[in-house]
């Protein structure tokens, strides 16, 4: 796991330094910063994976986030020849750290320095196939699913829009068993992952099952649903006639239900399209992935997956040390445009002990407006 992350000009982080836990809600404000914590963990990933990241500098274009050049991601007030910076630190206690220089028009910075590249390094979670990125903007709904064997047999990975969930769950569904104990829904059929899929989507629509066909002679995967009813299930549903709220949640679903010891999984907006109940859920099962070495870092604005976190701490009354909070905010005075940190603190009993304005306080304010 990252136990310390510090970055420095990088866009609105002018200079910021957390410690972050095993699971992570990165809130605040629209244009605040959460997003570009987020990016530079998939630039440093990107960057690894081309193969320029130990040799050339930090490719700004790739296959996990597109961001322009230079000028676009080097933080405004900073002079030419300072660095973009980031430093991470594990919690087997290993260091890293890159520098890189200003390039106004390059697709790459350039790299000026950098760690020593050991195994370690190597072995990374943010750098092996024990990682995943969901982003904000999952696939739609879809009645036929796209296949690849290099990413879902092979790397056992779902795509970054969740492409690949269905290919997942068609070639692993009933062959792979949900590994933790308390991942595994209590409504489920068997530990299989597929029933806990349909027991958690469950939680999100009643009685709900998935149903996924293997279409060789297409070379695609058919998704449908099923309803329970009183004297069995209902006949099988287009996802396209369902809504987009179960085709938003399966990738998530699939990822924390797959997930094993040490993965680090970066999710964007999980709330999207989804009930406050379901988002409640969402939340308690974020939280029961990341005690089993999952480290998650989710950026959301939804209080409710943080009370539904909440809510998971207080029914056990431990390990809120697991969770860590970090809400991005910034100055309008300041003359300079750059996020700032807060870290409300949330104890076993599921209380928080500060709420900085603009921290999930938007419902008490209504209130207060209606009163």
């Amino acid at each position: 796991m990252i136990s310390r992350l510090k970055i420095k000009n990088f866009k609105s982080l002018k200079e910021i330094e957390i410690y972050p836990k095993a699971l992570n809600l990165l809130t605040g404000l629209n244009g605040m910063g959460k997003s570009s914590l987020i990016q530079m963990l998939l630039l440093l990933r990107q960057s690894n994976n081309n193969g320029s990241l130990q040799e050339k500098g930090l490719l700004l274009n790739g296959d996990l986030v597109k961001l322009g050049t230079g000028k676009d991601v080097f933080y405004q007030s900073a002079g030419e020849n300072e660095e973009v910076q980031v430093e991470f630190q594990t919690t087997q206690k290993h260091n890293f750290h890159w520098h890189f220089k200003y390039a106004a028009e390059s697709h790459i910075l350039p790299l000026h320095n950098k760690s020593d590249y050991i195994q370690e390094g190597a072995e990374f979670s943010l750098f092996t196939n024990n990682f995943q990125y969901l982003n904000a903007e999952h696939i739609s709904p879809l009645n036929l699913h796209e296949k690849s064997q290099l990413d879902v047999v092979e790397f056992k990975q779902i795509g970054k829009y969740g492409e690949f969930a269905a290919h997942y769950l068609s070639e692993f569904g009933l062959k792979d068993k949900v590994q933790y104990e308390n991942l595994r829904h209590p409504k489920a059929k068997s530990d299989t992952l597929i029933h806990n899929v349909d027991a958690w989507l469950g939680e999100i629509s009643p009685g709900t099952r998935i149903i996924v066909e293997d279409i060789i002679s297409i070379d695609k995967v058919r998704l449908a649903y099923q309803f329970e009813t009183k004297s069995g299930y209902t006949n099988e549903f287009k996802p396209i006639n369902v809504g987009f709220g179960l085709s938003h949640i399966l990738p998530i679903l699939v990822t924390l239900l797959s997930a094993t010891k040490d993965k680090i999984v970066l999710i964007e907006n999980p709330e999207s399209h989804i009930h406050p109940k379901g988002q409640s859920k969402i939340g308690e099962l974020l939280f029961w992935a990341a005690l089993n070495g999952i480290q998650l870092f989710v950026e959301t604005h939804s209080d409710h997956i943080l009370n539904g976190i909440r809510v998971a701490i207080n029914r056990q009354n431990s390990d809120a040390d697991k969770v860590g909070l970090f809400f991005f905010e910034r100055d309008i005075h300041n003359d300079e445009h750059f996020s700032t940190i807060q870290v409300p603190q949330v104890d076993n009993n599921g209380r928080i002990d500060q709420w900085p304005e603009g921290f999930f306080d938007e419902w008490e304010n209504n209130l207060l407006e209606l009163a």
